[in-house]
Formats: C-alpha cells, structure tokens, sequence
C-alpha cells in the first residue's frame, strides 16, 4: 500500500538545463530559464513569469555537448503546466508534463 507521499511515475534527474519557454503570442517574451528537474514525463523550473495550471507551453530543452556525446541536442517540447508553487526568491517554480516532443535538427534551432 502506497503512503501517497511520493507519486511520480518516472525517476526524475537533478539536472540543471539551459531551456526556451517560447511565446503563445506577441504580448509574452521568450523566457531563457533552467530546468531543476527532468524526467521523461516532465520537468520543474523557476521563472520570474506567471503561469497558470492547466495552461499548455512550448519548450526547447538543450542538451550539452557533453551529455548528448557529439555537439548540443535541441528538443522542441509540448506540454501542460501542472504545478505552480511561490518560492522564497521570488520566482515562481512551475511543474510541467511533456505531452510530445521532437529533436531539432541544428539548423531549426
């Protein structure tokens, strides 16, 4: 029996990544943050800008040239905000589920 205190369902990395959360529209700037956690279903950063649950964003994830062992990979990625929480800092964390996603070719990115 389950004590409901832990409820991912894929392991998650501590892995600080530089990412583009790209904009719906022209009234919201691109916004360069860093993930603190990603896992094949999701991932968690910090960002001074506001998101609400249930929202849809698009990211591009960048692997270094170290991780992907040739030079960096770009995923392009669709997801939904599940998560929005205050930090201490003043920026807020949010939670995201990778509904899709695709590598980049060099030139796309």
């Amino acid at each position: 029996m389950s004590t409901g205190a832990e409820r991912r369902e894929a392991r998650r990395f501590t892995m600080s990544l530089p990412m583009r959360v790209l904009a719906h529209n022209h009234h919201q700037p691109e916004l360069s943050v860093s993930t603190r956690d990603v896992s094949y279903r999701g991932l968690y950063f910090l960002a001074e800008a506001k998101f609400e649950i249930g929202s849809e964003i698009e990211f591009v994830i960048t692997l270094p040239r170290q991780s992907a062992q040739s030079s960096e990979v770009n995923i392009r990625c669709c997801g939904t905000v599940v998560r929005v929480e205050p930090t201490l800092n003043g920026r807020t964390g949010i939670a995201a589920k990778i509904d899709k996603y695709e590598f980049l070719s060099a030139a796309a990115a």
